[in-house]
């Protein structure tokens, strides 16, 4: 989503780069191509001024200018003042605490992602070790009520059975009694959307929110909306008395105003957002990560908490026996691929990685990631079990054998096992440095692609 006003951005700052010292003229140049590049970005004016001026005040100051390091000491000013507009330092998480079940409304415009985003967040929460309960209060939109009821059954996640002819505050009601009497301690309510704000859609709200007095009221913003999604959670907010906001289609190609200005004019955090249409697409919201992010400076603490929800310790552990006995095999290389493929996109792994924006781009033309893996699957998936376990018995006519049930080529065959060979060099290397070596190539995956 940030890829344009990071690039923008790195393009002003590369101009600071190339200096030894700066002026306030160098700065004062620096910060007019910022804030163009933010208002193109779709970025609120009024946090626009703001954030330009509290740079301005900082960047100014002396230990700045008189750094050894002036531009870097620049861009650390604006990272900060990035994170501190979207709310870095604030507890973002989710309060659920209180007897359960505990209410949780999603509210927000028609088309805004409720619906996919009630089964993301029952997903997450059950990962939470939580029982949460799904309820359809949408009755305008009988697709809505059925839509919930499939991500319910694809996330064996019970549904509540609603009707499109009941009044949604009731439902809200029965639901809740439904929850405390069964044992579930989380209650997802997906309410109605409008394509535009409403009275009548504001008191249904107002009269769910009586009834059920919510921990949680979330506005649900359509990130590529931009600075409409920000108006929107403001008029949301005055009427209604939001405690957060989640962002979705933040994988999208929008400008990034959204999650630049919404904290901002609204004064309500972002605890969530929706990184892409699979029902794991959903993720705690950091401040201070996403500042990076847009200053194309990696997110490693999000890649790490990746890596250890996809792996499987037991298989892990497994493996890392088989590799301190010198055993790493074709099959292990597959499972190794396979837990990295968890984890999400390469692209968007590779985002959070420090530096590796640049890289991407030298490769744009190269065959996509996703393609190669599952290129590479397909031919160890193809061998034999004594194969996998011993490639050197990979002879001619068993390569080709191989490249024909995979539906590749014999050279695809041989670059793989060329692969193969360097990462079981690698893994002699990771050997001698301990466990500790052993675990990050596990957990990280590292092998040559």
């Amino acid at each position: 989503m940030f890829d344009t006003l990071s690039d923008k951005l790195e393009g002003v700052f590369s101009k600071l780069r190339g200096r030894g010292r700066l002026t306030e003229e160098d700065v004062q140049a620096a910060l007019r191509e910022v804030r163009l590049v933010l208002l193109e970005a779709d970025v609120n004016f009024k946090v626009v001024k703001d954030f330009t001026a509290a740079v301005r005040e900082r960047a100014l100051g002396q230990e700045v200018l008189k750094s050894l390091t002036p531009a870097q000491q620049v861009i650390k000013v604006v990272r900060e003042e990035f994170g501190r507009i979207m709310g870095e330092g604030e507890d973002n998480g989710l309060d659920l605490a209180g007897r359960p079940p505990v209410p949780v409304i999603l509210c927000g415009l028609q088309g805004a992602g409720k619906t996919t985003t009630c089964g993301k967040l029952a997903r997450k929460l059950r990962k939470e070790k939580r029982n949460p309960l799904l309820v359809p209060a949408d009755v305008y939109r009988p697709a809505a009520i059925e839509q919930l009821k499939t991500l319910g059954r694809q996330l064996d996640i019970e549904v509540f059975d609603t009707q499109p002819d009941q009044d949604p505050v009731k439902i809200c009601q029965e639901a809740h009694r439904y929850a405390e009497l069964n044992g579930f301690d989380t209650l997802i309510l997906d309410t109605a959307g409008r394509l535009h704000i409403d009275q009548s859609l504001m008191e249904e709200l107002h009269r769910i929110k009586e009834a059920l007095d919510p921990r949680e009221v979330l506005f649900v913003a359509d990130a590529m909306t931009g600075q409409d999604a920000v108006n929107v959670a403001r008029s949301f907010d005055e009427q209604l008395g939001l405690t957060g906001v989640v962002l979705t289609k933040l994988d999208g190609d929008a400008r990034g105003g959204a999650a630049l200005s919404i904290r901002a004019v609204t004064g309500k955090p972002i605890k969530l957002v929706g990184l892409g249409e699979k029902l794991d697409a959903l993720e705690q919201f950091h401040a201070d990560r996403m500042a990076q992010r847009i200053l194309g400076m990696g997110d490693v603490l999000t890649l790490i908490e990746k890596a250890q929800s996809a792996v499987d310790e037991d298989k892990a552990a497994e493996m890392e026996k088989r590799m301190k006995k010198g055993g790493f095999s074709l099959e292990d290389f597959r499972d190794q691929l396979q837990m990295l493929k968890k984890m999400g996109s390469v692209d968007s792994l590779l985002k959070m990685v420090p530096g590796a924006g640049k890289a991407m781009k030298q490769m744009k033309n190269m065959q996509p990631p996703e393609k190669e893996m599952s290129k590479i699957e397909a031919i160890i998936n193809s061998m034999t079990i004594k194969e996998r376990h011993n490639h050197k018995i990979l002879n001619g006519s068993r390569r080709l054998r191989i490249a024909r049930g995979s539906g590749t080529s014999v050279q695809d065959v041989n670059q793989l096992l060329k692969r193969f060979v360097e990462a079981q060099k690698m893994m002699k290397k990771m050997q001698k440095m301990g466990p500790k070596g052993l675990k990050g190539m596990l957990g990280g995956g590292g092998f040559p692609m």
